[in-house]
């Protein structure tokens, strides 16, 4: 059987493990779009992209469009006369793209569809407790995250597993499941599921400031599963006497605690614990704004002084 041309847009290490994925596994990968390079970092150096940096080791064609509605751009892309394309953490396509190749679009998302639609799946599904996710693939059309199902597979979410962790393993169960994706439509085995439309769906939308605030008012479990669910990116945030604190791991201690006041933040035995609701938070990573990230006991040994 004649092996499909490819289209494949992505940037970030998410998507890089796909793509090798389906270069080691010998699929025709006929050219890579990512994003244009970018000034980062202290010095502001121009950057590539992780996915860009793995085209050019394998010396794959790069598109790098500003504008994904440039008609250059869509002659180019045309040009490679793609059989299907594979999008995987890359910025929402214009249907003159997702639905040019005849086989359509096919995308990878971090979670189990229909539930955590949207940009941070990873993140919500920690923040909200879940015990199960998993990785989708889907052919794409105009609403987003609402295409017909492809395959799924279900991942456990431990309870040492934060937003980092949880990342890496959907990324190689996703590379695994979006080649096995591509290998059944290659053999026309596939199925297409309508994604369910019921009560109860759970969205991911992207992760703002003020979802990074921790509120001590909440239960010790929630504020746990809100510092894994930011961990290690973007943090969750509190104040402590004006200085901005990101608390990156925690443990919950339940307790009934009638001598203090929720919030109220106490050093006992080189730790660092906080009141909530119904018990104490014992913090076990942070950052105070300009220092670097530590566990609590190195910080308390040169910064103490910041905690009241």
């Amino acid at each position: 059987m004649k092996p499909l041309r490819i289209v494949f847009f992505g940037t970030p290490d998410f998507a890089v493990a796909s793509l090798q994925k389906l270069v080691n596994s010998g699929m025709h990968v006929v050219a890579v779009v990512t994003a244009p390079d970018k000034p980062a970092g202290r010095g502001m150096q121009i950057m590539e992209s992780p996915v860009k940096r793995f085209a050019n080791s394998h010396n794959l064609p790069i598109l790098q469009p500003a504008n994904l509605k440039n008609p250059d751009f869509i002659e180019e892309l045309r040009s490679y006369n793609a059989d299907i394309q594979v999008v995987i953490a890359f910025r929402m396509l214009p249907e003159i793209v997702w639905n040019m190749p005849p086989l359509g679009t096919i995308n990878l998302h971090a979670s189990l569809l229909p539930q955590y639609r949207g940009a941070a799946p990873i993140n919500w599904a920690i923040i909200n407790g879940e015990k199960i996710t998993g990785v989708t693939t889907f052919k794409l059309k105009h609403e987003v995250d609402t295409g017909d199902i492809l395959l799924q597979k279900e991942i456990s979410i431990e309870e040492t597993d934060d937003a980092g962790t949880l990342h890496d393993k959907l990324m190689t169960e996703g590379a695994n499941l979006m080649l096995e994706t591509i290998q059944n439509i290659q053999n026309g085995t596939f199925n297409i599921i309508p994604q369910s439309a019921y009560e109860g769906i759970r969205q991911a939308p992207k992760i703002h400031t003020e979802d990074c605030i921790i509120d001590w008012n909440m239960s010790g479990i929630e504020i746990v599963n809100r510092i894994r669910g930011l961990s290690p990116y973007p943090g969750a945030m509190t104040r402590i006497n004006s200085k901005l604190f990101k608390f990156y791991k925690a443990e919950f201690i339940p307790q009934t605690v009638t001598e203090y006041p929720i919030g109220k933040i106490l050093l006992r035995n080189n730790s660092i614990y906080v009141v909530c609701k119904n018990g104490y938070i014992n913090i076990l990573s942070l950052q105070m704004e300009g220092k670097k990230r530590m566990q609590t006991d190195e910080f308390l040994r040169g910064h103490q002084q910041f905690i009241p």
